[in-house]
């Protein structure tokens, strides 16, 4: 069992008890610490099932999960990229702004000193 599934397994089992899963519930009823990026999309994409509350032991069965959890793996490797293709934009973006203000500061500084400096000749 991957640990989406049981990420999934706990979604279900709240949910079937009548309670929201949350992030922070689901993280306390499993067995392995999955990262918080991992958690987070699988519970996005989380659909409630009912019956998915159990590891499924069924060799057949086995090889057809098998083959989703791949394909969910598969859809949150793409959305991992893509945040983090958003996260690396964001970044870039603030440090250009910080950048950029601290050149404004510099050019004022460096004024403010010529200024001084002229000031201080002229006695």
């Amino acid at each position: 069992m991957t640990i989406i599934d049981e990420i999934l397994i706990c979604a279900n089992q709240l949910a079937n008890a009548g309670t929201k899963p949350t992030v922070a519930l689901v993280k306390a009823k499993l067995s392995q610490r999955p990262p918080l990026a991992t958690l987070i999309t699988a519970l996005k994409s989380w659909q409630h099932q009912p019956d998915f509350i159990a590891p499924i032991n069924n060799p057949a069965d086995q090889e057809l999960n098998q083959d989703s959890s791949a394909q969910n793996n598969s859809e949150l490797l793409k959305s991992l990229l893509k945040e983090d293709g958003v996260i690396k934009k964001m970044i870039k973006q603030s440090v250009v702004q910080q950048l950029a203000e601290m050149r404004n500061e510099l050019a004022e500084m460096k004024l403010l000193i010529n200024n001084l400096t002229e000031q201080l000749s002229k006695k």
